[in-house]
Order: C-alpha cells, then sequence, then structure tokens
C-alpha cells in the first residue's frame, strides 16, 4: 500500500476498487455483525429454548404462567460511528513507504465507506495539540468524502511538549450524544492518564482502540552510527545501533512500553485493534469483523469458533 493521494476522490476509488471490493469477498454474511446497532425494539414474546439468550427471559411473564418466557427483538441497525483521530507528531512517522498517518486516513476512509453503505452515519473529531475539527455524524459518501477531505487538507501538526490524548477522549465524552460505535485511531504515544477518561467512554460507548505502529519502533536493526529524533519535540540524538547492548536496552524499554499501553486497554475494558505500517489494510479490516464477531457472541452467551479464541487481536473486556 503505498502513500495516500492528496485528491480525496482518488483516493476513495483507490480504496473501493483494492480494498473495499476484496473484503465483498471475504466479509460476505459478517457484515450483519460488523454494522449491527444498538437499539432494540420488542417484537414478540414466545417459550424459553435451549440456548436462549437468559438475559432476554420475562421474568413477570415467567411467574404469570410458570414457564420460562423470553422476549423477542426486532434490531435497530443503524449505527452511528465516531473517528476519534491522533494526528499528534508522532503519527507523521513511517520507517518504509507507509507513514502512520496514511495508515490511518486509509483505515478511516475504508471502514467509513462500508458503515455509510449500509445505512450508517460517521463523524470524527481531529487532535493535534488540542481538539480543532468536529464533523458531526452524517451518511452517504459525500460525508466520507468530507472527512477525508479534512485529513488530505490538514497541515502536518507542529512540534509540542507532548500529546495529551486524554483531552481527545474527554472532548468525546462531553460531544458525542448518543451510544455509537468509537474508533479512537492513534499510536497512543501520549503523555499519561488518558486510560481512565477511555475506560469512562467504554462505559458509555462501545470502543475499539486502534492502534497503529511501525515495526522500527519495537525493534532496531543494525543500521550504524544514525541520528534518531524525537517526532514529538524535536529532540535528536546520535546513537550507535551497532551496538548489541544498545538495540537490546530499546527493544526493552519498547516492550515495557507495549505493557504499560495493553494493561492500559485492559483497564479501560476496550476492544483493541492493531495495525502496523508494512500491513495489508484488508487483513486487518477481517480481524475487525472476527473481533466484532466475537463480540457479538459473547454479549449472546454463545459459544465462539476455534480460530477466533486463538486470535491475537480481541476482545480484553
Amino acid at each position: 500500500m503505498s502513500r495516500s493521494p492528496s485528491d480525496p476522490e482518488a483516493l476513495l476509488r483507490k480504496l473501493e476498487w483494492t480494498v473495499i471490493r476484496r473484503l465483498d469477498g471475504l466479509l460476505q454474511g459478517d457484515y450483519r455483525t460488523l454494522f449491527r446497532g444498538f437499539g432494540l425494539d420488542l417484537a414478540d414474546l414466545r417459550e424459553y429454548q435451549y440456548h436462549d439468550d437468559v438475559r432476554h427471559i420475562d421474568w413477570n411473564v415467567t411467574a404469570r404462567l410458570q414457564t420460562p418466557y423470553v422476549r423477542e427483538y426486532v434490531e435497530d441497525r443503524e449505527v452511528s460511528a465516531w473517528f476519534l483521530l491522533d494526528l499528534s507528531p508522532s503519527v507523521d512517522f513511517g520507517s518504509s513507504t507507509v507513514r502512520k498517518r496514511s495508515l490511518s486516513v486509509d483505515f478511516v476512509a475504508v471502514v467509513a465507506r462500508l458503515l455509510t453503505r449500509h445505512g450508517n452515519r460517521v463523524g470524527a473529531m481531529l487532535y493535534g495539540d488540542r481538539v480543532d475539527t468536529v464533523l458531526p455524524a452524517r451518511g452517504g459518501r459525500r460525508q466520507v468524502l468530507h472527512l477525508m477531505h479534512k485529513l488530505a487538507t490538514r497541515p502536518e501538526t507542529p512540534r509540542s511538549t507532548g500529546t495529551r490524548l486524554s483531552e481527545l477522549v474527554e472532548a468525546a465524552l462531553r460531544m458525542v450524544p448518543r451510544r455509537s460505535l468509537v474508533f479512537v485511531v492513534s499510536d497512543f504515544i501520549s503523555e499519561p492518564g488518558w486510560d481512565k477518561p477511555l475506560g469512562h467512554l467504554a462505559k458509555r460507548h462501545e470502543v475499539v482502540a486502534v492502534r497503529l505502529f511501525d515495526p522500527l519502533e519495537r525493534a532496531l536493526p543494525d543500521l550504524g552510527m544514525v541520528v534518531v529524533e524525537d517526532s514529538e519535540t524535536g529532540e535528536q540524538l546520535f546513537v550507535d545501533t551497532h551496538d548489541r547492548g544498545f538495540r537490546a536496552r530499546f527493544a526493552a524499554a519498547a516492550e515495557r512500553r507495549e505493557a504499560v499501553i495493553r494493561d492500559a486497554f485492559a483497564a479501560a475494558g476496550v476492544d483493541t485493534l492493531e495495525l502496523a505500517t508494512d500491513e495489508d489494510l484488508v487483513g486487518a479490516v477481517v480481524r475487525f469483523a472476527d473481533l466484532r464477531k466475537r463480540r457479538t457472541q459473547l454479549a449472546a452467551g454463545g459459544a465462539l469458533p476455534r480460530h477466533l479464541e486463538a486470535r491475537r487481536v480481541l476482545p480484553v473486556a
């Protein structure tokens, strides 16, 4: 996947041809679980059967008739989805042809288009050094193009003293009015303190933490003497990557950071999806469909297929 072109219409056509077209063949019936709504309308009552969700038992009717009865619902299929987009300087990094920022744009475009194709609405909140852009949730292809235009024409965020991701999450707590599917798209390289508001957000909405990363952020190859730069502050260091001890310390520090982020996701109780700059986007979206399928099955009290139990990126709640 090459770097995203600046023309939103051209990029969306490219993604519809190279990604969404492939997903149509791979997902098939999984669209139902991918875009399941949150609202339910009572349709009927019937006697309880084996494997029914016990949470749907109507206890008043059951007590009156002395036989277990369950409620049947008609599902409200409409989903309102929000993308909380971290566009701080650290997402401009990429060790190859794809930066984390362009990976974020492609992921958002694909998922937003899949959602709007099925009659759902999407909105977005953009964060650089503060939340400076809010796009109210609307439907249709035009809304996706509007979001992509905002991302394509947005200048890179100037260097700062660090990212405060908690500000973005707290803004969503105030501004997302109804229960929604919320994607927090970030590399989560931030000042501490974002895990608690993320947990509060997960209590009100269905939250997916979409983690952007580059393989070079986790392990350094032997490149000799190189200059490394902090993308947030611009601070530079001259390091010897030929030194095995230095590479080992770098990998250990990266693993500690990974552990902190994983623990924060677990404490917040959110679903997680990892996107690498060297990864095929189709595989990532299929993984997201599997994640949503597991969420639906867990909510219904059902068992999981074996292939889902073995997946690495799954709900932690």
